[in-house]
């Protein structure tokens, strides 16, 4: 048996004759009697206090530490008394993803985990625990992709606890728990018409963004942080360097999304609506802090600000230019009188890489290509995202089948179709 079990009812002495004899401690009726000790694996002692009468589950308790060890299975029983929320505040603090992501986590365990699950101590949670968080996440949250999002980084916390010896077993990953499932959505590209509709619509200060999106695929913050000495007007190349996104409330600037610095062809259309747009407004010098709020100046030169010459804000923009835009083009409806404008995140600006995709795509572009120019990571997301804009391929493969059936239904050409000489 690992360690031993204490009596602190009773203690050993001997006599003056060397003879032992068991007598009372101060502590004789008082407390828990019975207290099991034993070394952990980091060399400390653990101890665990039982009540009179209850020595056979103390004895039990020290067996069970000893089959866990040997095992390979033990978990300190001090660290397991440390809270969800303890545990996975400490480990979001660690991350070292970039600030935006590590606050989205922190959000979304703040606003869906802690308030379910936060108190509860990492050994004592059961399947039935996180069945019960996902009933009730259920409840609460109508998309099914946000709550994977938020299951996704609870598991991910259990697995940090399990890493580290908190934890024996990922709860989230029970075969009787049932991850939410994300909605697979089809991407539906604007139509031209819709595209330009939609340019028209917007304030002359902005049109030229839908250019750079829907002509070279840049994201929103990627538009907004294109500095002017990116824009290759004479090698027909866009430098994608930088972006402009928020950080705890303040602008900054950053690299492109998961750091996908990259280069894209600039065709000769959109250089042409950006030399006319700054032409008619001045790419203007912006300072922002690089990556966080606290990090170093950095200044560059934008070809697209606010009208108060700063960096645009992403909230302003799309509540003010952008969704006004899009019911002047009969994209999304007019709110009534009084009221805000209705969510559309399939109609954010996204959707102009959406349209670039679809318009290189039926040009014969190949995936790997477009996912360069669009800053995926893995071509095999770009071609599940778009594989069903593929047209041309399929309209290939028709053509190709339909002319070996055609030439098959032609009349032999043989000897007996000669002229005579």
């Amino acid at each position: 048996m690992a360690g031993h079990i204490q009596d602190r009812w009773y203690k050993t002495e001997a006599d003056p004759n060397g003879k032992t004899t068991r007598v009372k401690t101060d502590r004789h009726g008082l407390g828990m009697r019975y207290r099991a000790r034993y070394i952990g694996p980091d060399g400390t002692e653990k101890s665990k206090s039982f009540p009179d009468g209850k020595k056979r589950l103390a004895e039990k308790w020290l067996t069970n530490i000893e089959a866990d060890m040997s095992r390979g299975e033990y978990v300190d029983p001090r660290a397991s008394r440390t809270t969800f929320r303890q545990f996975a505040e400490k480990w979001v603090k660690n991350q070292t993803t970039d600030e935006t992501s590590r606050t989205a986590v922190e959000s979304r365990l703040r606003l869906h985990a802690y308030p379910y699950i936060g108190s509860r101590p990492l050994g004592s949670f059961k399947a039935e625990h996180i069945r019960d968080w996902t009933g009730e996440l259920k409840k609460a949250i109508p998309s099914a992709n946000y709550r994977r999002a938020i299951f996704e980084n609870v598991s991910s916390v259990m697995n940090a606890a399990i890493d580290d010896g908190v934890l024996l077993r990922n709860p989230c990953r029970a075969t009787s728990v049932k991850a939410p499932q994300p909605v697979q959505t089809r991407v539906k590209p604007w139509t031209a018409e819709q595209t330009f509709a939609v340019r028209a619509a917007l304030p002359e200060h902005y049109r030229a963004m839908v250019d750079v999106g829907a002509g070279c695929g840049l994201r929103q913050g990627e538009i907004f942080g294109l500095p002017v000495d990116e824009v290759g007007f004479l090698t027909g190349w866009l430098h994608v360097g930088f972006q402009v996104k928020r950080v705890h409330g303040t602008l900054v600037f950053a690299p492109p999304k998961r750091g996908k610095v990259r280069d894209v062809p600039l065709p000769a259309e959109v250089g042409k609506a950006l030399t006319e747009h700054m032409r008619r407004f001045p790419p203007v010098k912006v300072t922002l802090p690089w990556l966080t709020p606290d990090g170093a100046p950095l200044t560059k030169n934008l070809v697209f600000t606010s009208t108060t010459d700063n960096a645009v804000w992403r909230s302003a923009f799309n509540d003010q230019s952008w969704k006004p835009a899009l019911a002047a083009a009969g994209i999304i409806p007019e709110p009534e009188k009084g009221k805000r404008y209705a969510s559309a995140r399939e109609h954010g600006m996204h959707a102009l890489r959406h349209f670039y995709a679809s318009v290189l795509l039926d040009a014969g572009e190949s995936i790997k290509a477009l996912s360069t120019y669009l800053g995926h990571s893995d071509p095999g997301f770009t071609l599940k995202v778009y594989t069903h804009l593929m047209p041309s391929s399929e309209g290939r493969t028709r053509k190709a089948v339909d002319s070996v059936f055609q030439a098959a239904d032609k009349p032999d050409d043989g000897p007996q179709t000669a002229q005579a000489a």
